[in-house]
């Protein structure tokens, strides 16, 4: 009996949603980063065991909305709660929980959605003890299908989660081919991939005024070899500098670590080709968000 599963994986920025889903897919199709707000659009990931395929939205995190570009992420966020059978709402732990997290979770126990509450990041708490707590406090106000604490980094507690969510299951066609993981553009996962490691790379506000488009990908006849170019844009003249770095030193080094991730995820040599160019304030322009597949619409 075929069954399956729709769940969107949401929480504040950084908390961890990004890992989570790379480690239940088995695959990096979502870019992970120390920075805030890595993920801007929902990426979808697809998992099958057995009989059953679950499918997976990674939301942008929840954040107080600065410019043109995060009102478009919450709006994300707001669809990806609706129409499906049930939410992971992950929270770090070692945080407070904030008013927004609290509101969409109110929300969410409203409509009667199931929501299992993933608390990551057990392995940073310098007693254990303290979760107990935690767990209280929030279970007191909320109702989950279940509370699972983990640690992402470290693969502890990830099989738990799957084993709830394959719990949620109901019987119903598969709507992806078996071998897919994910429903993302191949152009879509290059470009983020190379914007990662930028995320890395780069400090302060620069690396959230970046956006990165693949212009060509292409796999030559002759050679196993995929010819990649990519222009990374940046908000400012002097952000572009930044990018660039002394000599060409910084976009050499983010394509070099950009390209052997590639390579591994798409199991063949890799020509990578980047430039930089500047769009003004393009968080705040309609129109560049659009182009550069940012929009909900």
């Amino acid at each position: 009996m075929a069954k399956s599963a729709f769940i969107t994986i949401a929480g504040r920025t950084n908390a961890g949603k990004s890992s989570l889903l790379n480690a239940i897919i088995g695959e990096k199709i979502a870019s992970v980063s120390n920075k805030p707000q890595t993920t801007r659009t929902r990426i979808t990931g697809i998992r099958n065991i057995d009989d059953v395929q679950l499918v997976f939205f990674d939301t942008p995190g929840l954040h107080k909305p600065v410019n043109k570009l995060s009102e478009h992420m919450l709006n994300t966020v707001k669809e990806s709660v609706s129409d499906i059978d049930a939410v992971v709402f992950m929270m770090d732990c070692t945080k407070k929980i904030n008013e927004q997290e609290l509101n969409l979770l109110k929300s969410l126990n409203s409509s009667k959605m199931p929501v299992i509450l993933v608390l990551n990041k057990i392995d940073l708490l310098k007693n254990k003890n303290d979760l107990a707590p935690i767990i209280s406090s929030l279970t007191s106000e909320i109702t989950f299908q279940a509370v699972i604490p983990v640690s992402v980094t470290e693969d502890s507690g990830v099989d738990i989660v799957i084993s709830e969510i394959m719990k949620l299951a109901s019987e119903s066609p598969h709507y992806f081919p078996e071998d897919m993981i994910t429903d993302q553009p191949e152009k879509v996962l290059a470009a983020e991939m190379i914007r990662e490691k930028f995320l890395m790379l780069l400090s302060d506000e620069v690396p959230h005024g970046i956006a990165v488009g693949v212009e060509t990908m292409t796999e030559r006849d002759d050679k196993d070899i995929l010819d990649i170019s990519a222009v990374i844009y940046c908000e400012k003249e002097s952000h572009k500098g930044i990018v660039i770095g002394k000599k060409g030193a910084m976009l050499k080094k983010a394509s070099t670590a950009a390209r052997i991730e590639l390579e591994d995820f798409f199991q063949i040599k890799v020509n990578l080709q980047c430039w930089v160019k500047v769009k003004e304030d393009w968080r705040n322009r309609e129109g560049l968000i659009r182009n550069f597949g940012l929009s909900e619409k």
